[in-house]
């Protein structure tokens, strides 16, 4: 599995559009190759957002990247933050515990 961690700075008043923006983005129809991501806020940051992404494999996330259609939807994303995000391509190697699942959030939330 590949992908990548984003860490962004919104606007004042724009985080919640922002996440509301890359929940509707980060789907699996919008962008083959990709399983899942994880949106989560800064705790000492109310402007703070994290992105943790992840593809099928290395090929399909540089090939997704690729694509004319995700140069404009991260030039749109732009809008909403006061500089560039910062990205880490990485692999992932391992992973623990129990999988993500929106009611899981809802009752952690």
């Amino acid at each position: 599995m590949f992908g990548t961690i984003m860490r962004a700075q919104t606007k004042p008043g724009q985080r919640d559009a922002f996440i509301e923006m890359m929940k509707q983005r980060g789907t699996p129809d919008r962008n083959p190759g990709f399983l899942s991501a994880e949106i989560g806020t800064e705790d000492k940051d109310p402007n703070g957002v994290i992105a943790v992404i992840h593809f099928r494999d290395r090929a399909s996330y540089q090939a997704n990247a690729q694509r004319p259609e995700v140069d404009s939807e991260y030039r749109a994303m732009l809008e909403y933050l006061t500089q560039p995000p910062q990205w880490i391509d990485v692999a992932y190697v391992a992973y623990t515990g129990e999988p993500l699942t929106a009611s899981a959030m809802a009752a952690a939330g």
